[in-house]
């Protein structure tokens, strides 16, 4: 049901996103120095997507090691997601390795769940 590029592409967005998300939280913070507004809210928000699409892209790596089908789901949802929000950002932040690692996760899940 699984392969070995489906476990470490979906681990590799999985760091991908945690990482990233958890650097642009750190980042914001000790750039922002206008105190709790708008704004903060707003560009923290962007860090805590990325972080909870790591989350569940880590969730989706443990189903598959298990052979839970719902795991390939979820992974094709999540990079979904994400390539949606990184088309809605484009014009401000080109995410060119966001977008791709996306596109390689939603082809491997989606290639995946069709030979299943």
């Amino acid at each position: 049901m699984q392969s070995m590029l489906a476990d470490y592409t979906l681990i590799f967005a999985a760091a991908w996103y945690g990482i990233n998300g958890i650097l642009h939280d750190i980042f914001v913070i000790r750039q922002h120095k206008t105190g709790y507004d708008k704004d903060l809210m707003r560009l923290l928000m962007d860090g805590h997507l990325l972080i909870l699409s790591g989350v569940l892209m880590l969730m989706s790596w443990m189903m598959v090691k298990e052979e839970v089908l719902w795991g390939f789901i979820i992974g094709s949802i999540v990079s979904l997601a994400m390539i949606v929000y990184v088309a809605m950002i484009f014009k401000f932040l080109k995410s060119f390795g966001t977008l791709l690692i996306s596109l390689i996760v939603l082809l491997v899940c989606v290639f995946q769940l069709l030979n299943a």
